[in-house]
């Protein structure tokens, strides 16, 4: 749980919800991803209600595929955080692109997180590390070994080394977990015209400007029929017990 005061705050996150869900098929044909039922409820509200646990208090949620849907459900504010919404132009923006879209809400510090992962570390410690770094951006990881999905970081000293999401190398042995922190002024690192988040990652690592947050459990996550069914299998289970 977060107890610190103001000076102690987290920074706005910044929930990429704009995805199409492909990897679903007919499980997204009329519901956003986001909204997909898990262990009851939409997952999207099980992601908030974590994050309202750890002390968030300001999401934004990045919004193109059905986010009008997304916006109609979850409201302006739940469990304490408020919410505000940045949608997609015409054509779908991509990860990068949505961020950059929404970079007037976001402020000069924010963090990074997939619409469809429920992640379990501590976000207030996560800051508190980057902020010490000094560095422009940060990356949570987990030592991984290729067991959830292909490894593809390459991690040491508190430093992302290297990081291809594309082609990963026998070498990386940890992953992306999910939850990343960018400086706005790290935004215009990358070419105008990329898209993907990962690929600004990769640049940062590159030029050592990355530091990497140790994640201690695993992720569970809904992009995937299987992961569907996991991540329902352990919020289900989260409500049993509690």
């Amino acid at each position: 749980m977060h107890a610190g005061g103001p000076a102690d705050a987290l920074p706005t996150v910044c929930i990429l919800a704009g995805g199409l869900g492909t990897r679903l098929e007919g499980r997204v044909r009329v519901t956003p991803k986001p909204l997909l039922e898990v262990a009851g409820e939409p997952f999207l509200l099980h992601q908030l209600r974590l994050l309202a646990a750890h002390g968030v208090r300001e999401v934004v949620l990045c919004v193109g595929y059905l986010g009008e849907q997304i916006v109609s459900r979850i409201g302006p504010e739940r469990f304490g955080i408020s919410v505000r919404y940045s949608f997609d132009g015409p054509d779908l923006d991509g990860t990068l692109g949505a961020i950059r879209r929404a970079q007037p809400l976001l402020g000069e510090r924010f963090l990074v997180l997939y619409g469809d992962t429920y992640l379990r570390l501590d976000y207030a410690a996560a800051v508190r590390a980057w902020r010490r770094s000094e560095l422009p951006a940060m990356m949570a990881v987990l030592r991984n070994e290729n067991r959830w999905d292909d490894s593809n970081v390459l991690y040491a000293d508190g430093m992302i080394v290297r990081y291809d999401k594309a082609s990963p190398t026998p070498e990386m042995k940890w992953i992306d977990y999910g939850l990343g922190g960018l400086e706005s002024r790290a935004l215009g690192l990358a070419p105008d015209g990329e898209r993907d988040l990962s690929a600004l990652y990769r640049l940062l690592a590159e030029r050592g400007e990355l530091m990497g947050y140790e994640a201690e459990e695993r992720f569970y996550e809904i992009g995937t029929p299987s992961g569907l069914r996991e991540a329902d299998a352990f919020l289900g289970g989260l409500g049993r017990a509690g």
